[in-house]
């Protein structure tokens, strides 16, 4: 199983939009998907019209009285499913650093989703936490959506430098530019000053149109209710960009 997460320090950059429509073109594509909101906001459970089969709190899910395969709730979408978001979420932190190893607890978790799945897209909260090192960890791919802003190239240098430190050489970190207007001068010139400062950009990028932001009026992916929009091949681009970077699914 492939674990993918989607992850920022900021909020507001188009994490969920991202998540959900890369976990649908996932399931599009044949593989057993499961998106996991980890954001106590419940965005992408929402957007995808998710609700709980059963509740539980992230104290028994870290403490392991509770799997996350009981958890699992369908989306309507074929080979997609759900585990929604819980506000109890908010408190993984607190939980997490009452075990031994706990940096490894999300990783712990996920395995009981494997033989289930093919891929788990991780929707996960802003911020730079012990959850997002519990993220780091476990995942195959970190995507990044990333305004085309100064700040947003520091606190990519970060995120690298980080991982770097933490000893992660096997983690892919794929950022991309989100919610960009090529109108703006400031964007066309942080994008150039940031292809050419980091390799590891991804080529599609992802414009600021209100056909994506409709998503939370529709409740659904965008390939799902507009698949021949110029917005949905967007969306399939950065998929395929991400597979072809991850070797393989």
């Amino acid at each position: 199983m492939q674990i993918i997460a989607v992850s920022n320090i900021k909020g507001g950059v188009g994490k969920t939009t991202t998540a959900v429509n890369l976990a649908y073109l996932a399931s599009a594509a044949g593989h057993r998907t499961v998106i996991w909101d980890l954001d106590p906001q419940g965005a992408a459970t929402y957007t995808l019209r998710g609700e709980p089969n059963e509740p539980a709190s992230a104290r028994k899910l870290v403490s392991g009285k509770r799997e996350l395969p009981e958890l699992v709730a369908p989306t309507g979408y074929e080979n997609l499913d759900l585990l929604p978001a819980d506000f109890s979420y908010r408190n993984f932190d607190v939980h997490m650093s009452e075990h031994k190893r706990p940096s490894e607890r999300l990783m712990r978790m996920s395995r009981s989703l494997q033989d289930a799945y093919d891929v788990l897209v991780l929707d996960c909260p802003p911020g730079m936490s012990l959850l997002t090192e519990n993220v780091l960890r476990a995942a195959d791919a970190v995507i990044v959506p990333m305004l085309p802003a100064p700040l947003s190239l520091r606190m990519l240098e970060q995120l690298l430098a980080f991982a770097e430190e933490s000893g992660w050489p096997d983690l892919k970190i794929l950022p991309f530019f989100s919610m960009v207007d090529r109108r703006r001068s400031l964007h066309d010139e942080t994008i150039a000053n940031a292809r050419e400062r980091f390799p590891v950009i991804l080529a599609t990028e992802i414009p600021y149109w209100s056909e994506i932001e409709r998503m939370t009026v529709r409740r659904a992916p965008l390939p799902a209710f507009a698949p021949r929009s110029t917005s949905a091949q967007l969306y399939t681009e950065l998929w395929e960009e991400t597979v072809a970077r991850l070797g393989s699914l």
